[in-house]
């Protein structure tokens, strides 16, 4: 099971290996560990960049695997609130008959309207909480950990809780919007759906780094 993530660790623009911040050297938007930092600064002396590696951003695909993992199991507790809250009311309604009076149906209906509502409220707070709480505390929601994936900053920094939140009812705005918010990250360069370009975050395959060949500065 994936640990907690340090909110003060960050990735090394050359090795892409996790460090604390204050290890890393930082030479412009490049943050370099101390086991790169001498070979990028001989690089630098003899006039080549050394380009920072990248990240590798998890494709649509992968990405809707693991919000297929995270749906069936919100699908589950969802089910398991619904009944909890609606099932004495639907077997009200069982009992009623076919020939009831419309004045008794609604009267039977009305609290139920009232439990679906209200189940409905609880379910979303149940998902803005896992959403947030996974991505905050450990990087990732359980369907991205089964695809070894995680979700960080530009600057491959851990995700807020608040950001977290807001990631989720981003979400929600790709669904509203026929699924396109999602479907736009297959063909976005880093694979950004419409609730990373809100919220200013990236989704990645954990632990890959790209290692672009060294150009000379011109």
């Amino acid at each position: 099971m994936a640990t907690g993530i340090d909110p003060d660790i960050r990735y090394c623009s050359q090795c892409g290996q996790p460090s604390r911040v204050e290890e890393l050297a930082r030479f412009g938007d490049a943050l370099v560990c101390p086991n790169c930092k001498g070979s990028f600064v001989q690089k630098l002396r003899e006039g080549v960049s050394p380009v920072s590696s990248t990240f590798q951003y998890a494709g649509f695909w992968i990405r809707f695997l693991a919000i297929l993992i995270d749906g069936i199991i919100l699908a589950v507790v969802g089910g398991v609130i619904q009944f909890m809250f609606m099932g004495g009311s639907i077997a009200s309604m069982g009992r009623l008959g076919r020939d009831v009076p419309p004045d008794q149906a609604f009267a039977a209906l009305a609290p139920m309207l009232g439990l679906i509502g209200l189940a409905w409220l609880i379910s979303i707070a149940i998902g803005c909480s896992y959403e947030a709480l996974f991505v905050s505390r450990f990087g990732a929601t359980p369907g991205k950990m089964v695809c070894s994936l995680k979700v960080v900053r530009p600057d491959g920094g851990p995700i807020s809780l608040g950001r977290g939140v807001a990631r989720y009812f981003g979400k929600m705005l790709s669904y509203m919007a026929f699924m396109i918010g999602f479907i736009i990250a297959g063909f976005d360069e880093q694979k950004r759906a419409m609730h990373d370009y809100i919220c200013d975050t990236r989704v990645i395959k954990a632990g890959e780094f790209t290692s672009p060949a060294i150009v000379p500065q011109v």
